[in-house]
């Protein structure tokens, strides 16, 4: 079984030559990380989203069209307003900041999404600046698509959307991020 016993003391022979189990910590950090997350998080590259932005989420005790039985997660992103860099169109020159709210059900495939959402804020892949129809530059959502209404189906950005969820985390995974 593993073990040999003397008369003092018993002795676990599943390790020999000095190699014994991982240290907890270890084990528990790949557990929560996954497998090769250290070779996942190298290949993501970072995006134009501008430095500064704020990500704070709560749960609103409501559901959204297509999820009757499910609260509802509100992601908030804050942006100031800034200056440029050569990440944008126009570096050097403002941008007027912004504040979008995104949606997503609270179920295990909602918090999911959030998890991964939040990875691409930390890569700067949400968000970018660029002009909007009067030529001010403003922070707008990137090529992630975001729910920014909480109905009005997939042509307001709103739900119900069925397919939402699935075709969020594809773009995500385009990205690198899962």
């Amino acid at each position: 079984m593993g073990a040999s016993q003397s008369k003092d003391k018993m002795h676990c022979t599943r390790y020999l030559n000095g190699k014994g189990p991982p240290p907890l910590a270890d084990t528990v950090a790949a557990d929560i990380q996954g497998p090769n997350s250290h070779k996942k998080k190298s290949l993501i590259k970072q995006g134009s989203q501008p430095d500064g932005g704020k990500l704070e989420w709560e749960i609103e005790r409501r559901s959204l069209p297509g999820y009757p039985d499910d609260d509802t997660i509100k992601i908030i992103f804050h942006f100031e307003d800034g200056i440029q860099s050569d990440r944008h169109p126009h570096p050097g020159h403002s941008f007027r900041g912004s504040d979008t709210a995104v949606y997503l059900p609270q179920n295990s495939s909602g918090t999911k999404t959030l998890r991964l959402l939040e990875q691409a804020f930390q890569h700067k892949l949400l968000f970018t600046v660029a002009a909007d129809g009067n030529g001010e530059y403003i922070v707008t959502p990137a090529d992630i698509p975001l729910k920014t209404c909480d109905s009005g189906g997939p042509a307001s950005l709103g739900y119900p959307d069925p397919n939402y969820l699935k075709t969020v985390r594809k773009s995500l995974a385009v990205k690198g991020i899962e």
